[in-house]
């Protein structure tokens, strides 16, 4: 079966870069009518640039779709409100939200300024509710809506100095799963992303080079497989996945790396609910009738 998204109109936050990027050619590519949403600026939220959204818009509209630019930061009321305007405006309503925009200040806890602390918090958290507290009534009055979150592992478990980032990403999970109650009588679902991806929000964390350094130098001629680009190229859909080494470095696990095998076998027969499957942030169409839960 073709998902197909045709005469829907999406949103995409933070969408210049990135899996924002991806989401918005992908959704164009089905059909949907997309405003392609960022401010352009550095990983840490400063600076500015229309280039980066207008060069999806120009990647979406040479392939045959549509799309429009919007330069205005989840960070306030206002901006997200001119964000949903600009959907309205171009298209007319707004049929799928992604809040998808994010910024990195890290550093560890005691040392980092509040002010950074607060500003990952509105980016993140009260980005995605400004964003959505203005495009839920245009999809409570046609009783149809599509809104997805974006979450991540280190507020799932935890990764050192990022302890601002890590409390904005799980109160998305919060924020989802009282929405996905609230709005169900009016068809409108709210899902949550947990992604891992090699994008450049993640370079400070060292994830390139760990990556790299994990790798078989080439035994070919260029080009190279996709993730060796990934810094400075488009990342595509068949892009390497991470090594398993480099997916632990960057997870937790409930018992101690250490811990022999056997020991956390017999740890985990004792826990409460041990033979219960548990599972993080669930991926769905956000097409689906059907809402996700996270961490349960």
């Amino acid at each position: 079966m073709t998902i197909r998204f045709d005469n829907r109109v999406a949103i995409v936050t933070g969408a210049g870069h990135g899996l924002g990027r991806c989401y918005a050619l992908a959704l164009a590519a089905r059909g949907a009518k997309v405003v392609v949403n960022d401010i352009g600026g550095a990983i840490d939220g400063s600076g500015g640039s229309q280039a980066p959204a207008e060069s999806v818009v120009a990647e979406i509209t040479a392939a045959g779709g549509k799309a429009v630019a919007n330069y205005d930061s989840v960070a306030d009321r206002a901006g997200a409100a001119n964000i949903v305007q600009a959907a309205v405006d171009a298209f007319g309503t707004v049929d799928i939200l992604i809040n998808n925009a994010g910024i990195v200040r890290d550093k560890s806890f005691h040392k980092m300024d509040l002010d950074d602390f607060e500003f990952v918090l509105r980016v993140h958290l009260l980005g995605s509710v400004f964003v959505t507290h203005a495009a839920y009534p245009i999809m409570r009055d046609k009783d149809y809506g599509r809104i997805l979150m974006v979450t991540s592992s280190a507020g799932i478990y935890g990764n050192f100095g990022q302890s601002n980032y890590g409390a904005a990403k799980m109160g998305i999970v919060g924020l989802m799963n009282t929405l996905k109650v609230e709005s169900s009588r009016n068809n409108i679902t709210v899902n949550t992303l947990a992604p891992l991806a090699a994008t450049r929000i993640a370079e400070p964390s060292g994830i390139f080079e760990e990556y790299d350094a994990s790798r078989s130098p080439p035994t070919r001629s260029p080009p190279w497989p996709p993730i060796w680009s990934a810094r400075t190229a488009p990342i595509p859909a068949t892009s390497s996945p991470l090594p398993p080494a480099i997916i632990r470095k960057f997870t937790s696990s409930r018992a101690p790396a250490s811990t022999p095998n056997r020991e956390r076998r017999s740890r985990r027969s004792s826990w409460p609910d041990s033979g219960r499957k548990s599972s993080s942030c669930a991926i769905r169409n956000p097409m689906s009738t059907r809402s996700s839960t996270c961490a349960r």
